[in-house]
């Protein structure tokens, strides 16, 4: 059963009011399906992408059974867990449930490493409705024995699919492990690999399963462009291509941690101001990054996949794939930061000729075939043994002249088939987030990250 309007679905006045306020008024599909079956009791296996509105779809009915339950939470025993893989993914989830419970007693608190672990431990022991974590911190704590999980009722594991590809499989067993037999899980991941249908079959109840895809017209109103670029010459073209006053608001997405770091140093000595964000960088120094592009301070970050699904700010006029990601899925997330709120946006990818096979994954993956500009600074490189297509000659683009994918069927593209990402900087349990050179026991989070738009939230 689905509904049309957030009154049809029985929640209480205070939530609706919040909503009004949020300028929210009809559901979005995942939201729609999954509302009534969690405000029912039920196990839910949601299969949904972000910005589809799945954090809603969650978060209101949860707070909803707090609110009808009544009373306070005891000290140190939350009464729900929603566990995210990232940082940022955490504390967005924290911003929306903050809107959310505006008016009302309902408590919250956002745990993740990288920050002092003591106000976390201060505020647990105050009690709290709901708490937010990423699995290492949460473990941190219950080994402190500054919370426990022995009173949660509702539990949420969001974007399941990256926490198993960050490594976070043993700390979500754990975790799942201390919690009380009699619960409801909720099991959100963009795509269902068998790991995850594994995991899902030992944590939920008989669930019910929905599965939502993203609207196509966001993808619609992206412009889509391919440079045939050599790899050392990338950062050339990315300089030239970011004197032009159409690249306002820029992300950049590359391979690596470090390649992330060497990009935006190497765009600063050229006079162009960047910040780096990936998962190496401390808590501050990413929102710092986050902050001053948000502001418009700097007008271009540097990002790894990490965060590919968790960048949200508005007015972001070009996705630059500096380098292509290892799963095509990848691509669909990165190219997503641009064209929100139903306004336009670009992507461009430069491609090294050794980078063919990830295009053409890319193009099976959306449909599209792209129409690939060869550029002056080919040199002399020998294309004949890459099996391309005629190129055009090309430099960095225009507003006004970009080329546009085009479908296999020669049709003018309606948009990419939406498809989840694996998380594409998993990290080593051992890793060591910090650059100090010494590993630590567990990871402490990591990962995208920003304002919501309150229509996907």
């Amino acid at each position: 059963m689905t509904h049309n309007d957030f009154q049809a679905f029985g929640l209480a006045d205070t939530l609706l009011a919040a909503l009004a306020r949020l300028d929210i008024s009809q559901p979005t599909p995942i939201q729609a399906q999954a509302i009534p079956a969690v405000m029912e009791g039920r196990d839910v296996l949601g299969i949904a992408q972000t910005g589809t509105g799945k954090t809603a779809a969650f978060a209101l009915p949860v707070i909803n059974a707090i609110l009808e339950k009544g009373g306070r939470p005891m000290p140190k025993t939350p009464r729900a867990l929603i566990l995210t893989p990232t940082r940022e993914l955490a504390s967005q989830i924290a911003q929306n449930v903050k809107a959310y419970t505006a008016g009302t007693k309902v408590s919250h608190h956002v745990i993740f490493g990288g920050v002092s672990i003591r106000p976390q431990i201060d505020a647990m022991r105050r009690g709290v409705d709901i708490v937010i974590a990423t699995p290492g911190r949460l473990l941190d704590l219950i080994d402190q024995r500054a919370i426990s999980l022995t009173d949660v009722r509702h539990v949420v594991l969001d974007e399941a699919d990256r926490m198993l590809d960050m490594g976070f499989v043993r700390d979500v067993m754990k975790i799942v492990g201390m919690l009380p037999k009699q619960r409801q899980s909720l099991l959100f991941s963009a795509t269902m690999p068998r790991s995850i249908a594994d995991l899902a079959a030992r944590i939920l109840t008989n669930p019910v399963r929905f599965e939502v895809t993203p609207e196509v017209v966001t993808v619609e109103k992206i412009q889509q462009s391919v440079y045939l670029v050599p790899q050392k010459a990338k950062k050339l073209w990315l300089i030239e291509a970011l004197s032009k006053p159409e690249f306002t608001k820029v992300v950049i997405f590359t391979r690596t941690k470090h390649g992330a770091n060497k990009l935006s140093e190497d765009l600063g000595k050229a006079g162009i101001e960047a910040g780096a964000i990936h998962g190496n960088k401390s808590q501050a120094a990413r929102q710092k990054a986050l902050a001053t592009f948000h502001s418009g301070k700097t007008g271009v970050l540097v990002a790894t996949d990490i965060v590919a699904r968790g960048i949200h700010v508005d007015d972001i006029s070009h996705v630059v794939n500096f380098d292509l990601p290892e799963e095509p899925e990848s691509y669909v997330h990165r190219i997503g930061r641009t064209a929100r709120a139903g306004k336009s946006g670009a992507a461009i990818a430069l491609v090294d000729p050794s980078e063919r096979a990830k295009l053409r994954s890319i193009e099976r993956l959306t449909g599209l075939t792209f129409d690939v500009v060869q550029t002056d600074f080919l040199g002399n490189i020998d294309l004949a043994a890459e099996p391309t297509r005629p190129a055009r000659t090309g430099r960095p683009p225009n507003r006004s002249g970009k080329p546009q994918g085009q479908r296999r069927d020669g049709q003018k593209p309606g948009g990419q088939r939406p498809a989840g990402a694996h998380a594409g900087e998993g990290r080593n349990r051992n890793a060591d987030p910090k650059g100090t050179g010494r590993g630590n026991r567990r990871q402490r989070g990591g990962g995208g990250g920003g304002r919501p738009h309150a229509a996907t939230a």
